[in-house]
């Protein structure tokens, strides 16, 4: 018999955040959601063929093409704040990046007027002005950037730069929650879980955990399993954790990985054999492989290379290359995470 035994965490962060640098979905809602002096529809059209380039990563091509609209599209000009910002193609320049994304939100294009509410937050390129980045958060959300009102949010919770207001910053992300934002729901969450800004609380942690993995986000899902596995919040309920953290590793979540392979590894034997089922073995492989290939650290590292030995050592040998070709199959699906 294969008992698997340890933390579920095993060394991977369980706060650990996605990169929040902008990818091309985010992009795309500039062209479909920004705000909107004149004629946005005209002006998506004039950067077509600098998107099209954008999206084969032609970065050179993009990059000309976008300056060479930029005199008379504010688009045009917070999209190559986008390039110095993450340093597509060139090295990354933050003050440039600001300047291009304080004339785009001068023509009220909501995702700019956000970073450029983040370039005064953190004083990029000028010291920090947390009231005038504050101001430019509350356009940002005006013009249908909602998540803006959860980065005011912290400033409030945590009193930097303005006085502390625990019950107006919960009350900003919470009303963008409810306007069905995921990425809000996940914020309210780790608020809660963490408990340093506000009061703890587990089951309201869970609930929107549960609210924001049910619109398909993997740290959520994530989440959601883990505080299921340990009775965080409420009940502990091991086969909805392993469902939740199975999608959230399916997706690429690499913390997901282990504490898949663990759950799997801790499932009811079969009542005429005493072992694991077969498929339960074969999963205890997959994620402990995957969870090898993505560890940042030693100590994760160690931590599944003992899950995978465990399960090597019960498993027939016959099936390891076929296991294999599947690790490699979703890992390549999967990239691993990093700066664009």
């Amino acid at each position: 018999m294969l008992r698997i035994s340890g933390a579920l965490g095993a060394g991977y962060p369980i706060d650990e955040h996605m990169t929040r640098s902008l990818t091309l979905f985010s992009v795309l809602l500039v062209f479909t959601s920004c705000a909107q002096a004149a004629a946005p529809a005209e002006r998506a059209k004039d950067v077509k063929a600098a998107h099209a380039a954008l999206v084969a990563n032609d970065y050179v091509a993009a990059y000309r093409l976008y300056r060479a609209e930029s005199a008379n599209n504010p688009l045009a000009r917070f999209m190559l704040g986008v390039f110095d910002k993450n340093g597509w193609g060139r090295k990354a320049d933050p003050v440039a990046a600001c300047r291009w994304f304080e004339s785009a939100a001068a023509k009220r294009i909501a995702t700019a007027e956000h970073e450029w509410g983040e370039c005064l937050a953190k004083g990029i390129g000028r010291a920090p002005d947390i009231p005038a980045a504050l101001e430019w958060y509350a356009k940002a959300a005006g013009d249908g950037h909602l998540i803006s009102d959860c980065n005011a949010a912290d400033y409030y919770l945590r009193g930097e730069g303005v006085a502390k207001d625990t019950a107006r910053g919960l009350a900003l992300c919470t009303r963008v929650a409810m306007s069905n934002s995921p990425p809000a729901m996940l914020r309210l969450a780790h608020y809660f879980e963490d408990g340093t800004l506000v009061a703890q609380d587990l089951a309201a942690a869970r609930s929107w955990y549960g609210q924001a993995a049910s619109y398909g986000m993997p740290e959520a899902q994530f989440h959601l399993g883990m505080m299921l596995a340990q009775g965080a919040g409420g009940d502990a309920d091991r086969d909805e954790a392993l469902r939740w953290l199975e999608t959230a590793a399916g997706e690429g979540y690499a913390p997901a990985y282990l504490p898949t392979a663990i759950l799997y590894g801790n499932a009811p034997v079969k009542a005429n054999t005493g072992a694991l089922a077969p498929e339960h073995l074969a999963k205890i492989y997959l994620w402990s492989n995957a969870a090898m290939a993505r560890a940042k650290t030693q100590d994760q590292l160690s931590a599944a290379t003992g899950v995978r030995d465990r399960a090597l050592s019960v498993m027939p040998p016959e099936w390891r290359p076929q296991l294999d070709r599947q690790v490699a199959a979703h890992l390549t699906a999967h990239p691993a995470l990093t700066a664009r």
